[in-house]
């Protein structure tokens, strides 16, 4: 968590290169948008298929939005004892809206322009699904396999921005009534951890006896990471963990982080026995301890590696890099490149890279810092026409039909797996 505010005589005092940099008015914590980094990261080599373990970078998001989120709530409810629901939400609304819709709009374009109905006509389908943040939902009730039949949907990815949008619009209102009782940050702590514990016990139960993705998309089942960065955003863990410091909190820190990455190494996807019999639980509260400590003590030598240039530069790109990837991954496949493996890994992260930087510079960033074509009548216009040319583009681009002549590949793919295979894993049935 960001330290309290320096009164000038302790700033004088403090060595100038532990003063966090200030951004908008909360200390910024570079590891953190180092962990981003290797998050985003693990996702692009995972959906490139060189990395099996690489979706949990997710889970890593999840547990990170969970914890800055939570202190930003519990830092305005001890200043001010509420929580302003309304100002919350235009802030996560400014901060990732404008990028989700122009990935949207780019992506229907890119999609109508690549020739092929079948990704077209699903792209239509979901893109409702998508601007409601309720994606992950839609895919759940119309049993989208998420590990084999997201290859022919462009906004498959977009389940876990639902989850989160969820999450923002709930848990604030949690906070703000807990803020209303005697040492909120405590309840707070309570709440989360007996709410990732239900979370974790809704995994356990379901049943899932289609595929796995009712587990891994709902946002009851999910909730379990987002809930276990909030508790480690409470005074109760932030001072448990603070008994840790120096070396100590340095050795936890190179513990931890190794063994996340042996997890991540040694996951394979949805076939891994553990993953939804407490595997993400666990790898999410390793995460969260890893967090909260990197927080309190960023100058260790994990926090530096997290921090240098390269991993902190791609986690402030890792929001718009994780919402192009997908629908470049998916627009170009190894037949339409002509090559596969490595090189097209290679070719399409800078593609990725190139989008993202561009939406971030030329769209996010102005919006977040209210440049003047973003506020003002001047921001409602640009509003309005990007809202109303996003409605006739949906309105006027063809649906094609999924009649008989088209075919799922992913139903093939599926077909050939399930054939060479044999039968499913134990509690895993084969995927729809």
């Amino acid at each position: 968590m960001p330290t309290l505010p320096l009164t000038p005589a302790s700033r004088r005092r403090a060595p100038r290169a532990r003063v966090p940099r200030r951004d908008a008015g909360r200390a910024h914590i570079a590891p953190l948008d180092g962990l981003r980094g290797a998050a985003v990261l693990g996702v692009l080599l995972f959906h490139a298929g060189l990395f099996s373990g690489g979706f949990l970078g997710v889970d890593l998001f999840f547990v990170l939005s969970g914890f800055l989120i939570t202190g930003l709530l519990l830092r305005e409810a001890g200043t001010t004892g509420t929580v302003g629901l309304a100002r919350f939400l235009t802030r996560r609304a400014r901060r990732l809206l404008p990028a989700l819709a122009a990935m949207g709009v780019g992506t229907l374009l890119l999609t109508w322009a690549s020739g092929s109905a079948v990704l077209l006509r699903l792209a239509l389908d979901d893109a409702p699904w998508a601007a409601a943040q309720a994606a992950n939902w839609h895919y759940i009730a119309e049993r989208i396999g998420y590990w084999d039949a997201s290859g022919t949907r462009v906004f498959s990815h977009l389940w876990s921005i639902a989850v989160e949008w969820q999450f923002y619009l709930l848990w604030p209102l949690v906070v703000a009534l807990l803020a209303r009782l005697r040492r909120p940050e405590h309840w707070t702590a309570a709440v989360s951890a007996a709410s990732a514990l239900a979370s974790l016990a809704a995994m356990l139960l379901l049943p899932h006896a289609v595929d796995t993705t009712r587990l891994y998309e709902g946002t009851d089942t999910r909730a379990a990471a987002l809930l276990l960065g909030s508790l480690a955003a409470t005074a109760p863990v932030r001072h448990a963990l603070g008994r840790l410091h120096g070396r100590a909190a340095d050795l936890a820190c190179g513990a931890l982080v190794c063994g996340l990455a042996a997890y991540w190494a040694v996951t394979d996807g949805e076939h891994s026995p553990s993953l939804f019999t407490g595997g993400l639980f666990l790898h999410a509260l390793a995460a969260a301890a890893l967090i909260a400590l990197l927080a309190g003590s960023p100058d260790g030598h994990a926090g530096r590696i997290l921090g240098a240039a390269p991993p902190r530069r791609l986690g402030e790109l890792s929001y718009s890099l994780y919402l192009w990837h997908w629908p470049l991954y998916v627009l170009l496949p190894p037949e339409t490149l002509g090559f596969g493996g490595w090189p097209r890994a290679v070719a399409l992260i800078g593609l990725s890279l190139l989008a993202a930087a561009l939406s971030t510079y030329l769209l996010e960033n102005p919006v977040r810092h209210r440049a003047s074509w973003t506020t003002g009548r001047t921001g409602a216009l640009v509003l309005a026409a990007a809202l109303a040319a996003t409605a006739v583009l949906w309105t006027l681009l063809p649906r094609p039909p999924l009649g008989a002549g088209s075919v799922d590949i992913s139903q093939l793919a599926v077909g050939a797996r399930e054939v060479a295979a044999g039968p499913a894993l134990p509690g895993h049935c084969a995927p729809a």
